[in-house]
C-alpha cells in the first residue's frame, strides 16, 4: 500500500469511528472528541488514541473492543491497536460544533 492508499483507509477508519457511539450520550465518538489521534500505516496497521468521558465510563470495557472490532473489519485494515489513554483529560471543549449543536449545547 503506498501513501495515498493509505490515506484513503484512514478515511474509511473514520468513517466507522463515526458510527461508534458513547452508550450515554447520542453523538458518535469521533464527534464526541474522544478520538486524539488516528494513524494508518502502509502495512495496513491501524493504531488508534482515544479516551472516555470518565475514568469510571461505563463503556471502559466495550468500547475499545466494538472499535479494534468494526476497524478490523475495513478492507485494507491489517491489524487494528486501540490506546485508551487519561492525558489529557476530555471534556467537552473537545467536541466538534456539530456535537454540540446535536446536544444543544450552543
Amino acid at each position: 500500500m503506498d501513501g495515498l492508499e493509505a490515506i484513503a483507509l484512514q478515511d474509511k477508519v473514520i468513517e466507522v469511528l463515526r458510527s461508534c457511539y458513547d452508550p450515554e450520550i447520542p453523538v458518535n465518538i469521533y464527534e464526541l472528541g474522544l478520538v486524539y489521534e488516528t494513524k494508518v500505516e502502509t502495512t495496513g496497521e491501524v493504531n488508534i488514541k482515544m479516551t472516555l468521558t470518565a475514568p469510571n465510563c461505563p463503556a471502559a470495557g466495550s468500547l475499545p473492543a466494538e472499535i479494534q472490532e468494526k476497524v478490523k473489519a475495513v478492507p485494507g485494515v491489517a491489524s487494528v491497536k486501540v490506546d485508551v489513554v487519561w492525558d489529557p483529560p476530555w471534556d467537552p471543549s473537545k467536541m466538534t460544533d456539530a456535537a454540540r449543536l446535536q446536544l444543544g449545547m450552543f
